[in-house]
């Protein structure tokens, strides 16, 4: 299969890039810059010059694929501003590649997170929100799941808060950062707020696995991990980091902050029955001890 990637250089993208390789198909992905390029070559994947918002170019890389896995997203959210443009600019370039596959059978990973449910992990049947920081993604999955009506074999898969590799990345990574920046490893609320994780390349195999054969108008959980606390994941940074280990306001992590506050356990299980999805990677806790100083 002949498979068109966005986002193909990030955390999960890379992994992503180089599982499809690995399992013989050809990839042709988004390359928004000479780095990205020389990395996706490297990887074995032929770069499509262009970024999220150049629709025509999303538009020609979907009508020449077998299939699209679509995961771009901008970097700028250190604001709601940015996080809100950044949504709009992911919703539209989800439209514009799903538009290209109707009528052709033809099948389109998207991305979403796991939801939120009050005193249970959340599990594939449940809704995604659609009140809060991230409602306008939600909207989006849901738009381009619909699509399946409309002969497009589309799937969802729902990351957890952390898609980690080498220590870094997702949520536990930006409290890394943030650790480095102030001098403490910080954390919201009471730290007992539980965040789900998977590790990059476990999530990568799932990604794979939904676009060689999930049924249209699934959604899937990404989840290994069901839920650290974020005091423990705070911990194990301070410790690696030198760095004293205390509770700080919310406001620290920006528009992130009152997703950052949730206790949000979920649950991969149905996900690894039905598709025989195996995660084998360390877990967060055990891979954040690869953050260095």
């Amino acid at each position: 299969m002949h498979v068109f990637v966005t986002g193909g250089t990030g955390t999960i993208g890379t992994a992503v890039v180089a599982e499809l390789v690995a399992a013989g198909h050809t990839v042709s992905a988004l390359a928004r810059s000479d780095r990205s390029a020389a990395a996706l070559t490297a990887a074995g994947a032929t770069p499509v010059r262009g970024s999220m918002t150049d629709l025509d170019v999303l538009r020609a890389g979907a009508r020449d694929a077998d299939g699209v896995v679509s995961l771009a997203f901008p970097n700028d959210y250190d604001s709601a501003d940015g996080l809100a443009r950044g949504i709009a600019e992911e919703s539209a370039a989800t439209a514009a590649l799903g538009e290209e596959l109707v009528g052709s059978d033809r099948p389109f990973v998207v991305v979403s997170g796991t939801p939120w449910v009050a005193g249970r992990p959340a599990v594939e049947t449940d809704p995604l929100p659609l009140d809060g920081p991230v409602a306008g993604r939600a909207r989006s999955v849901i738009a381009a799941l619909a699509l399946a009506d409309r002969g497009v074999r589309t799937s969802a898969i729902r990351l957890p808060r952390t898609v980690h590799a080498d220590g870094a990345g997702g949520f536990a990574g930006i409290l890394t950062e943030t650790a480095r920046r102030s001098g403490v490893a910080g954390y919201p609320g009471t730290g007992d707020q539980r965040w789900p994780a998977v590790h990059a390349r476990d999530a990568a195999v799932l990604f794979r696995l939904a676009l060689e054969g999930a049924p249209a108008g699934t959604a899937w959980h990404a989840v290994a991990d069901e839920g650290d606390r974020v005091r423990d994941i705070a911990d194990v940074i301070g410790r690696r980091l030198g760095l004293p280990v205390e509770q700080v306001p919310d406001e620290v992590f920006g528009p992130f902050a009152p997703i950052f506050a949730m206790d949000q356990p979920a649950s991969g299980a149905a996900t690894q029955q039905a598709l025989g999805w195996q995660p084998t990677h360390p877990s967060l806790l055990a891979d954040l001890e690869n953050v260095t100083p």
